[in-house]
This record gives C-alpha cells, structure tokens and sequence, in this order.
C-alpha cells in the first residue's frame, strides 16, 4: 500500500520515516515553517536511536498536492485539537473510500473522521518522540521506535489492519490487531492525562499528586461511562520491555510540553483532560482536577507563558 501521513511531526515524522527507509511509498504532509525546513533540507531529519535519517520522500502542504491512489492510506497523525482542519483537507481532496488510520491521542478524532469517511480506523500511539525544531523529529526509542496497535471503528479487525500491521512490523514497528482497540486507547487516555500536569507545573512532589488525582478522577468518569476499558495491568504487560530510551539521550516533556515550548498559542488539552471534562458532565461526574488542569494549560498556551511555570500546591490548595 501507498501511504499518506497527514502532519510529519513528532508521531506522523517516526512513523512516515521508518516506512519510507522500509521501502514502502509515503508521501508527507507537513505545515508552515516545519513544510519549509523539510523542502528545502530536501527531507526530513529523522534523528533516530540509528543515526540521523534525511527522509528524502515527496512532501505535501495540503491534501490537494498529493497524487492519489486506490490503494493509499491515510495515517492522520495531527494533535487532536488539529483534526477538524486536516479531516477538512481530507474530505476536500482524498477519495471517498480512502482509509484514515487515527493515529492521535485521545478518543474524539475517530468519530469526527468516522462522519467523512467510512473506512476509520484508530491506533494506540506509545512513541515517545520530540518535535521541537522546524524540519526534525527525535525519535526517542531504540531499537523499537513505537508500538502501535491497530483496529477498525467501531470496532473488528479487517484486511487493512493486517495489511497496515505488517507494513509497521516491517518497518521496525511493534503493532497488533485489536478488536476493541477504543478500550486500549481509553487506557491511553488516563495515562495523557498527565500531559497537562508536566506541561503547565513545576516538578515534583506535587505535581505528581495532582497527576495522580486526575488520573484517578478519569477512572471513575469512565466507569459511570460504562465503556470497555483495558486494565493497568494489560497496559503493562503490553509496553513490557519494548521501548526502550536511547541512552544519553535528554528527557523533555510530551506533546503538551512540546506546544507550549514551541509557542504554539494552542495544545491538545481539551480532548485530554479536557475529554474526561467532557465525559464527566455528560455522565453526572464532577471532574475539578481535570477542570483545573484544563484552566491551566489553557492560560499557559494562549499567553504563550513558559511550560511548568506554575505550582500544583495552588491547585491541590484549591481542590
């Protein structure tokens, strides 16, 4: 298959990067000054666990420049907060019966995409990976990048699942099948919730106790919700051994970190903390912690105000 990953950052740059060294066709789609640095570097940097990569593949500012094929798939690999625009461009220039493989934190961009087109699927993302300069993505992994299982929505598994499981395992990529795969990524969800925390607080004692009690509020926002839900434990025995950092190599922060170090004006929040919000008012669940948390990564992004600049003891004063 032929692959289209729309937004070659952090997630989409490791992914469409180990694809293209494993010799299968992918084509970029890149924004603003990150599309720049790519063009006229003649590739993307992919600083990998196995040296610094230059990902030579055909690079795309929209969807309109892409050279569409029966058998592309798209991998959408955008901030969820990104998704609206870039299903937009989507539903705007990609066949009908394209495949848009999600592959974002989250739960909320799988049924936004599942209204354009019918063929969604969604991924589990456990890639830990920087995106901090124009036109280079670190990989933070070796030798396994990523583990990103698979499946379709609402559910199942089918021939593109299997055909994209391959093509992943072959690019180096741990991924399976699943058939619940929205349990797995709800999982992944309370885990993220944590993103906020790191981004807008300083380290320590307690930012780790507000983590932990967002953490523990999404838990029960999620089983007045009733969903299918995989255990800490199933998570675990999942990562097992399979990422492992490359050595010397410096801890930043997550993809909320990252917005706000960029200066972005903007982050993912509302459909990280900001989801389990969402669920809470939609179950009867009061979720202060999250709402906090939310507040928070909000002000910091919009005033463009330096990451981890605040101090939990405020927020676990005022909960």
């Amino acid at each position: 298959m032929r692959y289209v990953v729309h937004g070659a950052g952090a997630v989409g740059g490791t992914i469409g990067g180990r694809l293209h060294l494993a010799g299968l066709p992918v084509t970029l789609v890149a924004r603003r000054a990150h599309l720049e640095a790519i063009r006229s570097a003649g590739g993307l940097v992919l600083d990998a666990g196995d040296g610094r990569h230059l990902i030579d593949a055909p690079v795309a500012g929209t969807a309109a420049e892409v050279d569409w094929t029966d058998d592309t798939v798209v991998v959408l690999a955008v901030k969820s907060h990104q998704a609206p625009a870039a299903l937009a461009d989507l539903r705007e220039h990609a066949p009908p019966g394209v495949a848009v493989v999600c592959a974002t934190n989250g739960i909320a961009t799988e049924v936004a995409a599942l209204r354009f087109f019918a063929r969604t699927y969604a991924v589990c993302v456990m890639l830990p990976a920087t995106h901090l300069e124009p036109g280079v993505v670190v990989a933070a992994c070796h030798p396994t990048p990523a583990i990103l299982d698979i499946g379709r929505i609402p559910g199942g598994t089918d021939a593109t699942t299997a055909a994209v499981a391959t093509d992943l395992r072959a690019a180096g990529i741990a991924s399976e099948e699943r058939g619940d795969i929205l349990a797995w990524k709800r999982r992944k969800l309370l885990m993220n919730l944590g993103n906020g925390v790191d981004a807008s607080f300083a380290q320590g004692e307690a930012a780790d106790r507000l983590a932990e009690h967002a953490v523990a509020e999404g838990e029960r926002v999620l089983a007045a919700a009733g969903v299918s839900l995989a255990t800490a434990d199933e998570d675990t025995a999942r990562r097992g051994s399979i990422l492992q950092r490359r050595p010397g190599l410096e801890r930043r922060g997550g993809s909320t970190w990252q917005s706000l170090s960029r200066g972005t004006g903007d982050s993912e929040i509302d459909y990280l903390a900001g989801e389990i919000v969402l669920q809470g008012r939609l179950h009867g669940v009061p979720t202060p912690v999250n709402e906090a948390v939310v507040a928070a990564t909000r002000r910091l992004a919009y005033a463009g105000s330096a990451p981890r600049s605040l101090d939990a003891a405020d927020v676990l004063a005022s909960l």
